[in-house]
């Protein structure tokens, strides 16, 4: 079963409530939704981690986490699917965000602008070309942002859903063609 195969990786609860990193914020970390992979909380979890990575800059999985701990929902899950975006997937999921953004948005056409190019040996040299960069794109990317980070939402939390749904249906089959043979 997947859950079986995850739950190897995943953290143990006690163990990273007990870090002195979070141990500040131990109390709000209890929820047993938090850390179990069940139907409720990990397409919730999908939905918030595709969202939050499109937040920009490095507070990515900050913001996963801090979504997903009121709302109750897998904190791993949340932050692994915040990964999708990374250096080499930011900048032509940015200029699908300032698309959706310009087509949201018709009557605010501004000039095309080239990314930045990014110099792997200066990183804070290239966070500054890319901050200033999603500057210049303005309104169009940030409707587009919010608007894709939604939309992803969406499709990611149907997906799971969908998929969860049809896994415990396959195994009910499974289950019940198993019975029939040795009755």
């Amino acid at each position: 079963m997947p859950r079986k195969f995850f739950r190897r990786y995943l953290p143990d609860p006690e163990a990273v409530r007990s870090s002195r990193m979070v141990a500040w914020c131990g109390p709000w970390l209890g929820h047993p939704n938090l850390w179990h992979l069940n139907r409720r909380s990990v397409p919730g979890a999908v939905a918030i981690g595709l969202f939050s990575g499109l937040v920009p800059g490095p507070l990515q999985m900050l913001t996963a986490l801090l979504i997903a701990i009121p709302c109750r929902k897998n904190i791993p899950v949340a932050l692994i699917v915040t990964l999708y975006t990374n250096p080499l997937t930011i900048v032509p999921i940015y200029f699908l965000a300032y698309a959706y953004g310009r087509l949201l948005l018709p009557g605010v056409q501004g000039p095309f602008i080239l990314p930045f190019a990014t110099d792997w040996g200066d990183i804070p040299g290239s966070l500054r070309a890319l901050g200033e960069w999603m500057l210049a794109l303005g309104k169009p990317l940030g409707v587009g942002l919010i608007a894709l980070g939604l939309t992803l939402a969406a499709i990611g939390y149907a997906v799971t859903r969908l998929g969860w749904r049809a896994w415990v249906v396959a195994q009910w089959r499974a289950r019940a063609r198993r019975r029939a043979m040795h009755a």
